[in-house]
């Protein structure tokens, strides 16, 4: 690894805007962001409909940073933190794999700079001092039974879904009916990533909800006197964390909300700076196309000058093959079928990006168990499906030498003249844009509300929240809301269950189908230890 200061030095950035974190990791200062006049070109990286086969996704981003810097392109990768969530859950470390990794990789996924800790923090305040005020009466009409604010822990801990808080009494915190939520499910995590300055994160946070008086008006953070004091929590969490990927090159880690609930992107202060300092921001957005693409445009794009030039669609043959119908455990059995059905979900998304007026280069991340046939049937079907270009991607083995020739892509893709279109106005009722996904990116035939989905919606448009960004909440495992409909289904009902406000946050989201915001461990969770020289084993 390199010194801190060398990568720092490597972008160009002034001495004084580095805040170091010991030797290979490091705070940038928010003044160093530059003017949106003189910047690089964004490329967003994003996937096929994730499958327990795993894509590839950061692995990918990080690759393509390394493939660009063998170019000799200044180039700066913009990724998400990892949660601890899955790090001791599902997946293990979030920060690539292979020969395009992250580093110190140990770091960044366990603590890394504490803003995870901090948001944590700054969420549970806000839930303590919105006990207290309900408890004490100091907001009129405002009781234990009105508040909507949940608490946050950065473990999966399905015991914590749904809880009974507090004993009563004069001494104990009300009785009510709660549960928690994980830390990248936060609001506050949320508000965070899109947050543009100090001033931009207090007038978000003033306007988080957190619960209604008994005539349904909202309170919000302000209202019980929080704001200050989640902001001392988060003042140096807005600053920008900067580490190095494994051939040299600046990586802004920054931010993490999820993709399937919030909006699933590295943030906006990250991308900004990257942008004045690099020839290409690489940047990714979480779980599929259909969530964390759809999502980066309508919510983090649209509203902050952050258009990309060219998008990269991850996919692997394992991963088509499963949406193919084929079982995980005979995904490298040649099934020629399974493959072509499979490849609807690639095709499907590909023209999902370019209805957004952008270039798409599918990459193929390659297993050691393709066969040459599968090989050439994806290659030629992707290629007639109107990519820009797809390109088989070695990054796992070869690092930035096997990212190379998706690197040349990229570049050719980006030098495109693009005009990005949007699939609904600013303006359109919440009803008519999630109508707009529902067909045009998910497939379905029309949109079933609920009568408490349809209760909540008209508050919120009494309220004036109407004309808000959607962000929808949904399963990642299918571009429909049921995550048994693999490949690309059409002609079903998509159907509401709930919605909610994030309304610091700047979006409505919409809960399609079950969707806890509390993931729970699987069967053998992911086991990590450390060596004898303290270093952590088995990211």
């Amino acid at each position: 690894m390199q010194h801190i200061q060398e990568v720092a030095n490597k972008m160009g950035l002034d001495k004084k805007s580095l805040i170091p974190y010991g030797h290979y990791k490091a705070k940038i200062d928010l003044d160093a962001i530059k003017s949106s006049s003189d910047r690089g070109k964004l490329i967003l990286v994003t996937g096929m409909t994730p499958t327990k086969a795993g894509e590839g996704k950061t692995t990918t981003s990080i690759g393509l940073t390394q493939g660009l810097g063998k170019l000799g392109h200044r180039v700066i990768a913009t990724l998400r933190e990892p949660s601890l969530g899955p790090i001791f859950g599902i997946k293990g470390g979030g920060t690539g794999g292979g020969s395009s990794i992250v580093i110190p990789e140990d770091e960044v996924n366990v603590h890394f700079t504490g803003d995870a800790h901090a948001v944590g923090s700054a969420h549970n305040l806000l839930a303590a001092l919105t006990d207290n005020v309900a408890q004490r009466g100091k907001i009129e009409e405002f009781n234990p039974n009105g508040i909507t604010w949940r608490r946050v822990t950065d473990v999966e801990d399905r015991a914590l879904r749904s809880t009974i808080t507090g004993l009563g009494g004069k001494l104990n915190a009300p009785l009510r009916e709660t549960g928690f939520d994980i830390v990248t499910a936060s609001e506050v995590m949320a508000v965070l990533a899109l947050s543009s300055s100090l001033e931009n994160l207090r007038e978000r946070l003033s306007k988080i909800v957190v619960g209604l008086s008994e005539n349904n008006q909202p309170v919000t953070a302000n209202d019980v006197s929080a704001v200050g004091s989640m902001m001392s929590l988060l003042r140096y969490a807005i600053q920008p964390n900067l580490v190095q990927t494994l051939e040299g090159q600046p990586v802004i880690v920054h931010a993490g909300p999820f993709g399937n609930i919030a909006h699933g992107c590295s943030s906006i202060i990250g991308d900004k700076l990257a942008l004045g300092y690099s020839d290409y921001t690489v940047t990714e957005a979480g779980f599929g196309a259909d969530l964390g693409f759809e999502k980066f445009m309508h919510i983090k794009a649209r509203y902050n000058d952050l258009e990309p030039s060219a998008v990269v669609l991850v996919s692997t043959i394992r991963a088509i093959k499963s949406h193919g119908g084929i079982l995980f455990k005979n995904l490298d059995e040649p099934n020629e079928t399974a493959l072509l059905q499979g490849l609807e979900n690639v095709t499907h998304l590909v023209n999902v990006i370019r209805s957004f007026g952008l270039p798409v280069v599918v990459a193929v991340n390659r297993f050691p168990t393709d066969l040459p046939n599968e090989i050439t049937i994806v290659n030629k079907n992707l290629k007639n499906s109107g990519a820009h270009s797809v390109v088989d991607s070695h990054v796992f083995s070869d690092g930035g030498n096997g990212g190379v020739e998706l690197a040349q892509a990229v570049v050719e893709a980006a030098s495109e003249k693009s005009s990005v279109k949007y699939l609904y106005d600013k303006n359109d009722s919440i009803e008519d844009k999630v109508s707009s996904l529902a067909k045009n990116v998910y497939g379905a035939k029309d949109v079933s509300w609920n009568q408490q989905s349809k209760k909540r919606l008209k508050l919120f448009n009494d309220l004036g929240w109407g004309k808000l960004p959607v962000c929808m909440a949904k399963t990642h495992l299918s571009i429909s809301d049921k995550p048994r409909l693999k490949g690309h289904p059409t002609g079903y009902t998509f159907n509401i269950s709930d919605v909610r406000a994030s309304i610091g946050a700047g979006f409505i989201y919409p809960i399609a189908g079950t969707i806890p915001t509390m993931p729970g461990l699987p069967n053998s969770p992911k086991a990590l230890d450390i060596d004898d020289n303290g270093s952590i084993i088995g990211l």
